[in-house]
C-alpha cells in the first residue's frame, strides 16, 4: 500500500527506527513525534519512551525531564478542513504552558517539566484512530491523549482507553448518551446545543424542519434528539437526509428540500461537505431569507474555506465564536494569529482543545503540587472540578460527569465570515450528558473518588431540560 510522503522537511527529523514502526499502521497516513521546548516545534526525535510505570521520559532537547502527551487529529482526509484548526490550537496551549505565557503566564512547564506532544495523523480514517491511540499509549507511553473529532473517532478509540485505563480528553460537541470514566468533554452536551437552537428556529423561522446529516453516529443521533425537541414544541420533521461522509454533491437532496418547503434546515454536514452543500443550496435558488440553515458542525473555518458570502444570513450554535466580546478572547484571538498568521480565524471546536489542554496541564500541576504521580486515578480526579477564564469566558468541568459547564450561543453569520451573536445565556450552563427529550431523568454521577463503577442513574422526577448554574 502506497503512503503519502510527510510534509517537507519532517521525514529528515525522524529516525528510520521510529518511522518503520509507525510505517506499519496504515496507507495514507503520516507521523510526527515533535518535542515541545520552549518555541514549540522541535524538529529533533525525542529519546525513545521508557519501560517504567511512570509515563514520562527525559527529553533529548534540553535534558530535562518531559511529560508526553499525545495530540491525535488528521490533519489530511476529510475531516481535515476542521481538525487541522483543533491541532493548531492544541500546539498554541502547549507552547504557552511550557513557556510560561498566555493564561500560563508567571510559571513554565509543570513544576519545572516541559509537555512533550506526541503528535499523530490518523488521516481521517476511524480504524487508524484506534491503532494509533494503542501506540501512543503501549509504545510512546503517553500520560493522556487530547484528540478526537467526530463521534465515530471517539467511539473507534474508546475501547482502547476503558480498557487501558488511559485518559482521553476530547474537545467536541457530541450526540452525548455517553458517561465514561477514561473520557473528559470539552464539548456541548446536547442541552448546550440542541435545546436552545430548536426552539430559537421555531419562534423565528418556523414550525417545519428538514434535517441532513453526514452519514455517522453523530449527525443520526443530534438530528434525533433536534427532531425529538422540535415535535416537542408543536413542530414538524418534513425531511430527514444523510450523506456518505465527504460527499459533495446535494443536487439530489436539494430538489427533496425544494419538495418539502421547510421553514428551516437543520444541517449536521461536516467536514468537506459543509462547504459544498452551501454552495450547492445558493446555486439552486435558495437563500437564506427563503430557508435559513441552523448548523452545529458549521464554524468559522468552514465559511472561510467556502467564502461568507455561500453562508451569509445562515446561523450555527455554538458556545463559542470568534465574535464573543471578552478580554480572554482577544488575547487568545490575537495570540493565535500571532502563531499561525493573520488571516487564521478561530472557532468553536478549536477553542474547546485550547480549554481541555489548560484543564489537563491544571490537573498535572495540582498533581506537582501535592507530590503525586501522573497515573490517570490521579489526573482523573484532579481534572474533574477544574475551572479556567477561557476566551467563551469561565468555565468547569463537572465533576460529576466530565462534562463541562458552557455557554450556549447562537451566531448569524454576517459578509465578513463572523457572527452576529442573536442568542446568549448569561452563565456557563451545566452539562446533562443524556437529552431529556429523549431519556427523561438519566443523569451521570462518577463515584469520589471513581472506582470505574457504573456512573449511570436514573431519577425519579424528569432532569429540567435547560437550566442555568454559574461555574
Amino acid at each position: 500500500m502506497k503512503k503519502l510522503p510527510h510534509p517537507k522537511g519532517l521525514l529528515s527529523a525522524i529516525t528510520r527506527r521510529r518511522f518503520i514502526q509507525y510505517s506499519s499502521l496504515a496507507a495514507a497516513s503520516s507521523i510526527v513525534v515533535a518535542c515541545a521546548k520552549s518555541g514549540g516545534d522541535a524538529a529533533k526525535d525525542p529519546a525513545p519512551a521508557t519501560t517504567g510505570a511512570t509515563p514520562a521520559t527525559a527529553s533529548a532537547a534540553d535534558g530535562k525531564k518531559g511529560i508526553k502527551v499525545g495530540v491525535m487529529y488528521s490533519t489530511t482526509g476529510s475531516i481535515a478542513i476542521v481538525e487541522k484548526s483543533l491541532q493548531d490550537a492544541t500546539f498554541l496551549a502547549i507552547d504557552q504552558i511550557n513557556e510560561g505565557t498566555g493564561p500560563w503566564a508567571g510559571k513554565k512547564g509543570i513544576d519545572g517539566q516541559m509537555l512533550e506532544k506526541v503528535v499523530v495523523n490518523p488521516d481521517s480514517n476511524w480504524d487508524l484512530y484506534n491503532q494509533m491511540s494503542k501506540r501512543l499509549i503501549d509504545e510512546d507511553k503517553v500520560v493522556c491523549v487530547l484528540g478526537c473529532y467526530t463521534s465515530a473517532s471517539r467511539k473507534s478509540v474508546l475501547p482502547v482507553f476503558e480498557e487501558k485505563d488511559r485518559l482521553l480528553y476530547y474537545p467536541v460537541y457530541y450526540e452525548g448518551n455517553e458517561c465514561s470514566s477514561n473520557v473528559f468533554y470539552t464539548g456541548a452536551a446536547p442541552n448546550q446545543q440542541i435545546t436552545d437552537s430548536i426552539p430559537y428556529c421555531i419562534k423565528n423561522f418556523g414550525k417545519k424542519g428538514f434535517f441532513i446529516g453526514s452519514d455517522y453516529i453523530y449527525p443520526k443521533e443530534s438530528n434525533r434528539i433536534a427532531k425529538a425537541e422540535l415535535v416537542a414544541g408543536g413542530g414538524t420533521v418534513v425531511g430527514d437526509e444523510y450523506a456518505a461522509l465527504g460527499t459533495t454533491e446535494f443536487i439530489t437532496i436539494i430538489n427533496k428540500i425544494k419538495q418539502a418547503k421547510p421553514n428551516f434546515i437543520l444541517s449536521n454536514l461536516v467536514g468537506d461537505s459543509i462547504p459544498a452543500f452551501y454552495k450547492q443550496l445558493k446555486d439552486a435558488g435558495i437563500t437564506s431569507k427563503q430557508i435559513p440553515i441552523m448548523a452545529f458542525p458549521t464554524t468559522e473555518e468552514e465559511i472561510q474555506a467556502m467564502g461568507p458570502e455561500f453562508a451569509e444570513g445562515h446561523f450555527s450554535s455554538f458556545n463559542y465564536f470568534q465574535t464573543v466580546d471578552t478580554p480572554e478572547n482577544k488575547a487568545f484571538v490575537e495570540q493565535f494569529r500571532a502563531k499561525f498568521g493573520k488571516d487564521r480565524v478561530t472557532n468553536g471546536v478549536m477553542e474547546a482543545a485550547y480549554i481541555q489542554t489548560f484543564f489537563m496541564a491544571q490537573a498535572m500541576e495540582k498533581c506537582a503540587k501535592e507530590k503525586k504521580e501522573f497515573t490517570t486515578a490521579n489526573l482523573r480526579e484532579a481534572t474533574r472540578g477544574q475551572e479556567f477564564k477561557a476566551p467563551q469566558g469561565t468555565v468547569k468541568s463537572d465533576a460529576d460527569n466530565y462534562h463541562t459547564y458552557l455557554y450556549s450561543r447562537i451566531g448569524k453569520w454576517k459578509a465578513d465570515g463572523q457572527a452576529e451573536i442573536v442568542f446568549a445565556t448569561k452563565a456557563a450552563v451545566k452539562p446533562i450528558p443524556w437529552s431529556q427529550a429523549l431519556y427523561k431523568g438519566r443523569m451521570c454521577v462518577h463515584k469520589t473518588p471513581d472506582t470505574r463503577a457504573s456512573s449511570i442513574v436514573e431519577t425519579k422526577k424528569p432532569i429540567p431540560v435547560a437550566f442555568l448554574d454559574k461555574p
